[in-house]
Parts: structure tokens; C-alpha cells; sequence
């Protein structure tokens, strides 16, 4: 991993971006608060790698103080795999307590559900009852701006409703909440923070995930953006600006 001594001055101003707009999404949608316990969900992927890094920077600002620990969901039956030995290594570096998890989700008998619908199911209970069961008030996931777009498309296109990741999401009659850090942050900040850094790649990429629905809605985004250069944040801009009044609405009798 790259240290601060040897980067360029574009890369030390692209890290603080990055590091700045994480701690604005966490103050503007007031995510943390003083005296917290916050689990970062840590896939081995590059965005929650640098919402890790990012949150361990937030932490030391002292804006908010909480406390912060990282766990990682290893999916025995779906061959997708982490460089443990650098994550354990980087944990350490940080000053966060790593815990490691491995669930069997099911994969083969699925039927006919799709095979990251239940691998997400199962690893989001685990994340949960991990989170419930040992007192953390915030479970951080690293979906970025991005994300939150694709995720719009997705439920306009094949669900026929307005809906997407919020900042946080009250979760278990509010004993617990969602977070969602990096959310004022797009994949282009956060892939240029990790070749900055130089995150390792995983060890083994998932076998399913260019079969999803996601994947398409990526493609529209990337038709969007060639036909107007701001077109994704426009629209993610627009889900704080719902006029509702010009909004075609069935009248229920």
C-alpha cells in the first residue's frame, strides 16, 4: 500500500476529496453520532476497502466520536475470495478489529431465484444478527453515488416504483441503523482512491456478477452520461428534488 511520502500532488488532493466528501455524507445525513459503535461491512472490493480507510480518517478528526470495527461475510459455496492476509494487515495498520465470518448461503439449491439475490440475503442476515448481537448502533455498507442511481433505475424499470439507498435507514423499530458513507462519492472517485492506495484486486472475482440486473442498469447509466456529461448526478440530485405537484397521480376513490 502506498504511502503519503511518495504521492503525487493530483493524488494527495484526489485522497482528501475523497476523504472530504465521505465526511460531509456522514455529517449532512447525520449517519454517526458521539459514542457509536459503527460495523463496516468490508467485502475485499475496493469501495468498502476505502470507506474503511476514509472512516478510519473521519475518526480521527474527532467531528463525532465513535467506535469502529470491520467484518467480512465469507460465502463457503460461491467462489469469491480475499486476500485475507492483506486485509488482516490493513486492519491493523487502521486500528480496527477485523471479524471474519464464513455462511454456506445456499447457492445450488436457489431454484429459481437469482443467485446474488441469495447470496446477499443471507449475507445481510448475518451482517444483522452479528451487528444486533454484539451492540453496534450503525452497520456501514459502502454503496456509493453511483450505486444509488443504478439502484433507482432498477426499481423505476422492473418494479414500477421511485425508491434507491437512502444515507441511513432505520432498521429493527430503531435499534439500529444503515449507513451508507461514501454515498456523496461516484465509482471513478473511488476506483482512482484505490489505484492511489493500491488496493489488491480479489484473490477469486464472483462467477455471477455480470448476470445482474445491476449490470444492465450500468450500461444505461453509461448511455445517459454520453448523451449529457452530468446526466448521473443530475439524476441522483433529483431524488432530493421531488416536485411531486407536477407528477401524474391516480386520484383513489
Amino acid at each position: 500500500m502506498k504511502t503519503a511520502a511518495g504521492l503525487s500532488h493530483w493524488q494527495k488532493r484526489h485522497i482528501e476529496h475523497v476523504k472530504n466528501h465521505l465526511a460531509k455524507g456522514v455529517m449532512d445525513f447525520d449517519m454517526i453520532s458521539d459514542g457509536d459503535k459503527v460495523l463496516a461491512a468490508v467485502s475485499g472490493g475496493k469501495d468498502s476497502l476505502v470507506m474503511l480507510d476514509a472512516l478510519a480518517a473521519f475518526r480521527k478528526f474527532k467531528k463525532v466520536s465513535f467506535h469502529l470495527e470491520a467484518i467480512h461475510i465469507a460465502v463457503e459455496d460461491v467462489p469469491y475470495e480475499v486476500d485475507r492476509t492483506f486485509l488482516k494487515r490493513f486492519t491493523e495498520e487502521l486500528q480496527i478489529p477485523l471479524h471474519f465470518i464464513t455462511i454456506h448461503a445456499g447457492i445450488e439449491g436457489r431454484g429459481k431465484k437469482a443467485p446474488c439475490f441469495v447470496c446477499s440475503w443471507h449475507r445481510r442476515k448475518t451482517l444483522f444478527e452479528f451487528a444486533k448481537t454484539h451492540g453496534f448502533q450503525k452497520l456501514a455498507l459502502g454503496h456509493h453515488r453511483d450505486d444509488a442511481v443504478e439502484t433507482l433505475l432498477i426499481n423505476m424499470a422492473y418494479h414500477g416504483h421511485i425508491s434507491s439507498l437512502p444515507g441511513k435507514l432505520s432498521m429493527f423499530g430503531g435499534r439500529m441503523e444503515l449507513i451508507r458513507p461514501l454515498l456523496l462519492l461516484t465509482d471513478k472517485d473511488t476506483r482512482e482512491y484505490a489505484a492511489i492506495k493500491q488496493f489488491p484486486m480479489l484473490v477469486e472475482e464472483c462467477p455471477y456478477a455480470n448476470l445482474t440486473k445491476r449490470t444492465t442498469a450500468r450500461k444505461l447509466m453509461e448511455a445517459l452520461n454520453e448523451i449529457h456529461p452530468k446526466a448521473v448526478a443530475n439524476i441522483f440530485n433529483a431524488m432530493q428534488q421531488i416536485d411531486t405537484e407536477y407528477l401524474p397521480k391516480i386520484q383513489k376513490k
